[in-house]
């Protein structure tokens, strides 16, 4: 199992030692010390203030802060939770992402979304009922031009010509989709290396328009779902990261229950699940460092050792 923890920036107005030089460079290397195999942060451009209140967070660039992650760390994996695919033309996604990983040395993984805040697509000009058509394409054309030269594409969004991007990265990144919807899996399977649910009651659903997912049956109906698409287009599901954001208990909170983590840490590996997405409090540096050291010693370590056992 392999865990990737979020910038701790969640919340309105966010604690400012979260949103300095220092403090990314802290949190990033905290990380990669705890054992964390992966560090990102969240895609929001251009949020609502009414959002904001009704509890949204506000968001630095995730391009840009995982430059600066890459910068003080050696073995992380830069892994956005997500970017917002429609609200960028997919060539600039291409270009950052090359950048990031050549840079970083082969490190980054791009983890999209299609996004569900109305106004943010309409501050920044994208059509929000062709954002489905919008990813599929994107996805496409970030897929060639990672890996070819001279790339030609028309699209009904995207129209290319010739198009040659270098440096393009040694290998591939991995291209991970969020969402729990089918539409999401079938991308998975015809563009990307990975899955990426989300806890979602029927209320979160509704607001993030997706479906809704518990850590257990719909999971489980899920993954299933996923291996039978795998098997039609003769894919290995083994192949395919499956990463879920959501299990209940926070480190650095007094609720928090290392041991009945780990059970559920393993009932998820049972399931096929590889990958845990992870928060922390952001109420705070300090307090941020010592719930990402407490995660390391009491989840990370225990995980680990019992791998090699």
């Amino acid at each position: 199992m392999h865990f990737v923890l979020t910038h701790p920036m969640h919340t309105h107005p966010y604690h400012p030692e979260l949103v300095t030089g220092s403090g990314v460079a802290a949190v990033a290397a905290a990380a990669e010390q705890a054992g964390f195999d992966g560090f990102g942060f969240t895609d929001h451009p251009a949020p609502t203030q009414r959002w904001l209140e009704s509890g949204g967070h506000d968001a630095l660039d995730p391009f840009v802060a995982m430059g600066f992650a890459a910068a003080v760390t050696s073995t992380l994996r830069l892994i956005p939770n997500l970017v917002v695919l429609p609200y960028r033309n997919p060539l600039l996604v291409a270009k950052a992402g090359a950048t990031l990983d050549v840079l970083s040395g082969g490190r980054f993984v791009l983890a999209v979304g299609v996004g569900h805040l109305k106004p943010e697509f309409a501050a920044l000009g994208v059509d929000y009922e062709q954002r489905a058509r919008i990813v599929d394409e994107g996805l496409d054309v970030i897929r060639r031009v990672w890996t070819e030269d001279d790339v030609s594409f028309s699209g009904e969004h995207f129209e290319l010509r010739g198009v040659t991007a270098r440096p393009r990265p040694a290998v591939r990144p991995r291209i991970w989709i969020g969402g729990n919807t089918a539409a999401a899996r079938r991308r998975v399977v015809a563009f990307g290396d990975g899955w990426c649910p989300f806890a979602a009651s029927e209320i979160l659903a509704k607001a993030t328009r997706t479906a809704t997912m518990d850590a257990d049956a719909e999971l489980v109906e899920g993954i299933d779902d996923l291996r039978r698409r795998c098997d039609r287009a003769q894919r290995d599901i083994a192949t395919i990261d499956i990463t879920f954001n959501g299990l209940r208990g926070t480190p650095g909170t007094p609720g928090f229950n290392a041991d009945a983590y780990l059970t559920e840490v393993s009932r998820l590996a049972q399931l096929g699940v590889t990958a845990m997405q992870v928060s922390v409090p952001g109420d705070g540096l300090a307090h941020a460092l010592e719930a990402i050291e407490e995660f390391g010693e009491c989840v990370v370590s225990q995980v680990r050792e019992g791998a090699a056992s």
